[in-house]
């Protein structure tokens, strides 16, 4: 039993997922006994609830079930969203973070906005247009107390 590349499985569901509406963010094959654990990270503007990751789930899986991209290697798929310590580091990445505090680098501000080639951060009141090459990777910071004040 040969085990799952995550390549070819990633292959096999960047079409099917792209065309569900989502983005395929990442995937991540391990081995847990004789079986693998597939995992599928998706997102989309406006984020994903639990009715849009279980209808990528059945996208998904179908796909893998009628691809050779398992083997004969028997695998638990999880779907799921990327999560909150994400780092950003594509332009759709910083659009969907806006609003949100973040930190990258040595910058910390507020996302106004991105476009493909930059964001532009408010930073101690003032916006910054940040061209991504000059930025490292953004980080979204956690706010308990978003309604005492901006950035």
């Amino acid at each position: 039993m040969a085990a799952v590349s995550r390549e070819r499985v990633r292959t096999a569901l960047e079409r099917v997922v792209t065309a569900a509406g989502f983005d395929l963010e990442d995937v991540a094959v391990t081995a847990a006994g004789r079986r693998s654990v597939i995992r599928v990270i998706v997102d989309r503007d406006g984020g994903v609830d639990m009715d849009a990751i279980a209808a990528v789930s059945r996208v998904v899986s179908d796909a893998l079930d009628n691809s050779d991209a398992t083997g004969d290697t028997p695998y638990t798929l999880e779907v799921t969203s990327p999560g909150v310590d994400r780092p950003l580091t594509e332009p759709r990445h910083w659009r969907r973070a806006a609003g949100r505090l973040v930190v990258a680098g040595d910058i910390r501000g507020r996302v106004v906005g991105a476009d493909d080639t930059a964001v532009t951060l408010l930073v101690d009141g003032t916006e910054r247009v940040v061209p991504y090459t000059d930025l490292a990777p953004g980080k979204v910071q956690i706010e308990f107390d978003r309604a005492g004040g901006g950035a």
